[in-house]
């Protein structure tokens, strides 16, 4: 991009969070519903303006978000012609218009202008994910069944948390991604740990510095036989070391999901980390 463009142009982040139940993933599907869809429907209602959404991680149908990032670049003078007449700074003018339009599934936290560098997917150094389970019938919320998989058998929560605990790392996840022609499944995998909490749910916290297609369902469904007890704690591990899906590891269901942090290095460092990201990650 020239001086010239970046002067005509400000680049615009925004959080937000949504309740996936209804939407067929993130990204804009003809003839389906999406939070993209929805998203850039809204954005282009108040701005009166074409937006091309970039977003920080593009979760799948059913998936929800509590704290997804995403950015779009507008012409200056459409921004500055945002205001209102409590004299709010265009950023509160635009958050608030969007949360007017918006449907009731999709919630506007904030809207800022970005600093110089950000990209929303390629300037994040981690995305955490959470996924819910309740292994106990008997104590089964139904106001809660939009966001947490139930299962019919206990599981061990500590055989688990071991077993996700020696996947941590930088591998190639192939055996737990959905191959994309072109695309690497490298990735480094920051945490991965298994507790109750408070609820008795058992609640998985997954981090890394991205995810492929797929990726976090197919960590889980490897982990769930280890805590009904079908597996070893060592038997995630040996399928990550053979390198291809293995018919025993299940993708678990989407609604049991939820990014729920995206975290960004500190503005100097915003352009180089983005551009670090764009490089095709390989194994040593």
């Amino acid at each position: 991009m020239s001086e010239q463009s970046r002067c005509d142009e400000v680049r615009l982040r925004v959080d937000l969070a949504y309740d996936g139940t209804d939407f067929s993933g993130w990204a804009a599907q003809p003839g389906r519903r999406t939070v993209e869809g929805e998203l850039s429907s809204a954005l282009q209602t108040v701005l009166r303006h074409d937006v091309r959404l970039v977003v920080a991680g593009r979760t799948d149908a059913g998936v929800h978000a509590r704290a997804q990032v995403c950015h779009l670049d507008l012409p200056r003078a459409t921004w500055e012609q945002l205001t209102d007449r409590a004299g709010r700074a265009p950023a509160e003018v635009l958050a608030s218009r969007l949360r007017g339009v918006v449907p009731p599934d999709i919630a506007v936290h904030r809207v800022a202008e970005a600093p110089p560098g950000f990209d929303a997917r390629f300037s994040a150094t981690q995305r955490r994910y959470r996924y819910l389970i309740c292994d106990d019938e008997a104590s089964r919320d139904p106001l809660r069944r939009r966001a947490v998989v139930q299962l019919r058998h206990p599981l061990d929560a500590d055989r688990m948390d071991e077993a996700a605990g020696a996947l941590v790392g930088l591998h190639d996840f192939a055996a737990f991604c959905k191959r994309r022609e072109g695309a690497t499944t490298v990735r480094t995998l920051l945490r991965y740990s298994w507790r109750r909490d408070e609820e008795g749910l058992l609640e998985a916290s997954v981090v890394a510095d991205a995810f492929c297609h797929s990726m976090v369902r197919a960590l889980v469904g490897a982990v769930v036989p280890v805590g009904q007890g079908r597996e070893g704690p060592g038997w995630p591990a040996e399928v990550l070391r053979a390198g291809r899906r293995d018919p025993r590891v299940k993708v678990m269901p989407a609604h049991g999901l939820s990014l729920e942090q995206v975290d960004y290095p500190s503005e100097d460092a915003l352009a180089d980390r983005a551009a670090e990201a764009r490089n095709r990650r390989e194994l040593p």
